[in-house]
């Protein structure tokens, strides 16, 4: 796997992100970007960031930038503190993706970097950025991301809740039990782990599925909350296990914070179209600086519209401010995890609802999504390729979901039946994987539509 720009970031195999690889994309990015007067940086809990993070204020150091160190925290916690002091940052993550990769996150004083800023590092791309011994200051980037979250739900958006918190590696698992408690809910911590556990909050295996069931019904718990390694996405179970999909979370986010007008990639649930209180859905390529671009373009026709964006994952990003029970959220425009998780909740518990009836009470719309891994990107690429030029191999391929009605061609092939079911093909931009995703009226078909394409889909590129 070569070192490369994914859906979010540069990503790659340990082995390929070298001290001296590190050094110039990041002497690439101070070069060609925006980066205000330190660079922030901030790092997971894999075993090589340490290692990485060192050669990212190396060679920073070496541009005679000052740094920042932020120690380990929520990748949306160190967007935070580097925007709100005018600084660039640098996040060492792989996200959801195995131990052996890992990759680089950058943010200009803005926030996270556009497409166009990838193409103008890639272009300062020169080998032999210089390196030089870094004397960082350090921050605790964290309590300010918390204290965010706790003045604007106050300390009884959750009273009387039993929320789980599976904590396995992911760099929010201290800060989550904290906030949960701050806001007066009971924090069960949960599955922490001493190696680096890739949760990857849009394909959760059954294994995991069924141990969060048993923790629900073992704890009695009304929710049990997560995120992926980084913390930029947010992972939901009602109180019988039942995970809530990123895309619901993103909608019931939305109407809960007053939102009116979203922006989600075509991947997305269309139940948030059928949502009386959201007037307008932009639908963009997968990706957060997809969304972040197509929120930018809101803001600049409107710059009062109360705009949003997330994604399938759950990722979400606050356009503009809004407000909680007991405060204004102002707008972060990072991939978030702390406000799909904390929204829902405590509007269901505002409503004297369990989160099973709040999702029960939107249009009935389901997805699934799946993926087979270890498949390199050209493979991928493709098999979808001939599918999206031959409509006889569509046929073929997608002959147990019925007359093909229509294709869109946005990211990757998303084909709709005459049933009004969905089936989307797209390889990953983040790992040699290939992705299955399903839309139906109801769960099962969901369910049964990726397990079917996703066994034909291991067999034809096996």
């Amino acid at each position: 796997m070569d070192v490369k720009f994914g859906t979010s970031g540069l990503r790659g195999l340990v082995s390929d992100l070298t001290d001296a690889v590190v050094a110039d994309y990041v002497a690439a990015f101070l070069k060609a970007c925006p980066q205000g007067d330190a660079l922030f940086i901030g790092q997971d809990l894999r075993s090589s960031s340490p290692r990485i993070a060192d050669a990212v204020a190396r060679a920073a150091a070496g541009a005679n930038m000052p740094v920042v160190d932020c120690g380990v925290l929520p990748t949306p916690a160190l967007a935070l503190a580097a925007g709100a002091a005018g600084a660039a940052a640098v996040m060492i993550t792989g996200s959801h993706i195995p131990d052996d990769r890992n990759g680089l996150k950058f943010y200009t004083p803005a926030g996270e970097i556009s497409k166009g800023d990838e193409t103008a590092i890639l272009a300062a791309l020169k080998p032999d950025a210089p390196q030089t011994a870094a004397t960082p200051k350090t921050q605790d980037a964290t309590a300010g991301y918390a204290e965010r979250y706790v003045l604007a739900y106050g300390s009884e958006a959750l009273q009387g809740m039993r929320v789980g918190v599976y904590q396995h590696s992911s760099v929010a698992r201290d800060v989550l039990v904290d906030i949960v408690s701050a806001l007066g809910g009971t924090a069960v911590p949960l599955g922490r782990a001493d190696r680096f556990v890739p949760v990857d909050t849009e394909a959760v295996d059954a294994e995991t599925r069924a141990q969060l069931a048993a923790w629900c019904t073992d704890n009695a718990l009304d929710a049990l909350i997560s995120t992926d390694g980084d913390a930029d996405r947010p992972m939901v179970a009602d109180a019988t296990g039942q995970i809530v999909p990123g895309d619901v979370l993103g909608a019931l986010s939305a109407r809960a914070l007053g939102a009116t007008h979203v922006v989600t990639p075509v991947s997305s649930n269309t139940l948030v179209d059928m949502m009386p209180e959201i007037a307008v859905v932009d639908r963009t390529r997968i990706g957060s600086p997809f969304v972040i671009a197509g929120i930018e373009t809101v803001l600049a026709a409107d710059p009062t519209a109360r705009v949003v964006g997330y994604e399938a994952n759950g990722g979400f990003l606050l356009g503009f401010t809004a407000h909680a029970p007991s405060g204004a959220l102002a707008p972060l425009m990072t991939r978030d995890c702390l406000l799909p998780i904390l929204a829902p909740l405590a509007a269901a518990r505002a409503a004297g609802q369990s989160l099973a009836e709040s999702v029960a009470a939107l249009p009935p719309r389901f997805t699934a999504a799946d993926r087979v891994a270890g498949v390199p990107t050209d493979r991928s690429k493709a098999f979808i390729a001939t599918l999206t030029a031959e409509r006889s191999a569509r046929d073929a391929f997608f002959e147990a979901a019925g007359g093909e009605a229509g294709i869109d061609l946005t990211d990757g092939l998303r084909v709709r039946f005459g049933s009004g079911d969905v089936v989307h093909l797209r390889p990953s931009g983040n790992a040699p994987e290939c992705r299955c995703y399903a839309e139906a009226g109801d769960a099962e078909t969901a369910k049964a539509l990726v397990a079917t394409h996703l066994a034909k889909l291991a067999a034809a590129l096996a």
